[in-house]
């Protein structure tokens, strides 16, 4: 059963006008606020992040990380009375746990929710998990509209954690096949190392962690050694090491660490 509170949706970049849509096709009472970006067809454009909260239960701030704590601020003294707040920017645990603060000094209820997916393709349906005061109860009224909301028991800054523990293995894996592949077409090998790549990921089993983490400590030396050669490489190539470098500096803190 869908629930009747107002939603307001503030920031209306990629994630944030996909969700405005799809709560409005869900048939919730949406207004939201963007100071560059026109509101999304059905929903009730308003001129500031206050305007758009005001009378609202359910807001949703899904701006940025650097807007996150402004956007709370601004809209403190518009807020009804049993409002909650739910941030779902890609921001850091203590950026979370500071919301979470300021909504605990004025009785505003912080939510916590990380998004664990792209939007795009998904909408509302994007995974999501949600922590901190007001978890269970926004997950409950988003679930009213269809969303895959996933509620932890811990505090604001927990589900985030968790995306950007997932963040670092993902995006850093993407970030060194993008470099990998940015040489090898320096060394017109693009072709091959794309096969290759697109191999090893085919074979891959439950032991593939295990190996990897264990191999890391076992050979951290020849390792190290390896990729300060791989980024002088690069570095012939025209393509600047950052990954290559960092995989070097981390081979050898493991190796130092070492008894």
């Amino acid at each position: 059963m869908l629930v009747s509170e107002v939603v307001a949706v503030l920031g209306f970049g990629e994630a944030g006008s996909l969700l405005a849509r799809d709560l409005v096709a869900a048939g919730a009472t949406v207004r939201g606020y963007d100071p560059k970006v026109p509101a999304p067809a059905g929903v009730a454009e308003a001129d500031s992040d206050a305007g758009a909260v005001a009378g609202a239960g359910l807001v949703l701030s899904v701006n940025s990380a650097l807007d996150a704590v402004p956007a709370l601020q601004a809209s403190l003294g518009a807020l009804a009375p049993g409002a909650c707040w739910a941030d779902l920017n890609t921001a850091s645990p203590a950026v979370k746990q500071r919301l979470a603060a300021i909504g605990g000094e004025n009785s505003v209820p912080v939510t916590d929710i990380a998004m664990m997916a792209p939007v795009p393709g998904k909408g509302l349906r994007v995974p999501m998990l949600a922590s901190g005061d007001g978890a269970g109860h926004v997950a409950e009224t988003l679930r009213g509209y269809g969303a895959d909301v996933e509620v932890l028991d811990g505090p604001a800054g927990l589900a985030a954690t968790r995306k950007l523990l997932r963040s670092v293995f993902y995006k850093g894996m993407a970030a060194s096949i993008v470099e990998a592949l940015e040489a090898a077409r320096a060394a017109g090998l693009e072709d091959w190392l794309t096969e290759h790549i697109a191999e090893e990921f085919a074979k891959q089993d439950a032991t593939t962690l295990n190996r990897i983490v264990t191999g890391t400590r076992q050979h951290a030396v020849r390792r190290g050694h390896e990729m300060a050669a791989a980024a002088e490489m690069l570095t012939d190539l025209g393509v600047q090491p950052i990954m290559a470098d960092a995989s070097r500096a981390l081979h050898e803190r493991v190796a130092a660490e070492r008894p």
